[in-house]
């Protein structure tokens, strides 16, 4: 298993972190927080879909009385842009186990109008609570050893205005996916990479939130190119990752309609699956 993705001389530990920085939230009143979405985590100036998941996911674990997030899933109304903005949430039931809640990010328009950009429904539980049993048929996926992948840095130089995104993690991308890099895409709806944060802070489920829509689309490699927006994104966070970087894998089975699905599985250097999901996204065709 590759050593700690991080080549920095000390490595950021959880809590001191720029993700930790980046998606903290300032209080306002019960339920209510305001936070900068900076633009260190836009792509070509529109904020990821998987790091607005991670300030969401964040201010319900502050709102509810459960700590970690079991099932989220989210809807993308519109693109959010670095920038204030404010998050609300509401406590919807408490369990012993279980607590449920909704969350929707705000920002404002020209003429000074709140508009709601992304809108969450998500349960949390205790991760360390849960049974050692597992009982799976998953299977990691075969890749090559992190440095037998590439990341942008492998290739030409960076496109002006493009991913500022990409700076903040180690990215490589298992070669068998990287076809439409260099102008072969293979047709398969296929991605696969070593995920980590770049400045060295292990992965803890807020992460696992960012990880699941962090790669390149799938349809890249299905010979299309452009900007794909998420519909919608469900993740189901199975425990909490071990440290070291995680493997990712994206699949498509199905595009239809102008609309494509992507499957995403992400394994810890322990070899559990800690997270999945699947997206609705749109793509342009033609």
């Amino acid at each position: 298993m590759p050593e700690a993705a991080s080549a920095a001389a000390v490595r950021a530990t959880l809590g001191d972190s720029e993700f930790d920085r980046d998606t903290a939230l300032t209080p306002r009143e019960p339920g209510v927080y305001a936070i900068d979405l900076s633009a260190d985590w836009t792509i070509f100036g529109v904020v990821n879909g998987g790091f607005l998941l991670a300030v969401l996911g964040r201010a319900l674990a502050d709102a509810l009385p459960h700590p970690d997030p079991f099932t989220v899933s989210a809807h993308y109304l519109t693109a959010s842009r670095p920038g204030p903005a404010l998050v609300r949430t509401e406590t919807i039931r408490t369990g012993r186990t279980l607590s449920t809640g909704q969350a929707s990010l705000f920002q404002y328009d020209e003429e000074g109008n709140e508009v709601e950009r992304i809108r969450v429904l998500a349960s949390y539980g205790d991760l360390g609570a849960l049974p050692d049993d597992v009982r799976t048929s998953a299977e990691p996926p075969a890749m090559p050893p992190l440095d037998q992948c590439f990341g942008p840095e492998d290739g030409p130089a960076p496109v002006s205005g493009g991913s500022a995104f990409a700076d903040r993690l180690l990215l490589k991308l298992d070669p068998a996916t990287l076809g439409w890099a260099l102008g072969q895409p293979s047709g398969k709806g296929e991605m696969r990479a070593w995920f980590a944060l770049a400045d060295g802070r292990d992965a803890d489920p807020f992460a696992l939130l960012l990880a699941v829509d962090a790669l390149p689309p799938t349809a890249f490699e299905m010979g299309l190119s452009g900007w794909v927006p998420t519909v919608e994104l469900t993740v189901h966070v199975r425990c909490r990752p071990a440290p070291g970087p995680l493997r990712v894998s994206v699949t498509t089975r199905n595009l239809a309609g102008g609309f494509l699905e992507e499957d995403a599985e992400v394994w810890d250097s322990a070899g559990r699956l800690v997270a999945q999901s699947r997206q609705l996204a749109r793509v342009k065709l033609g």
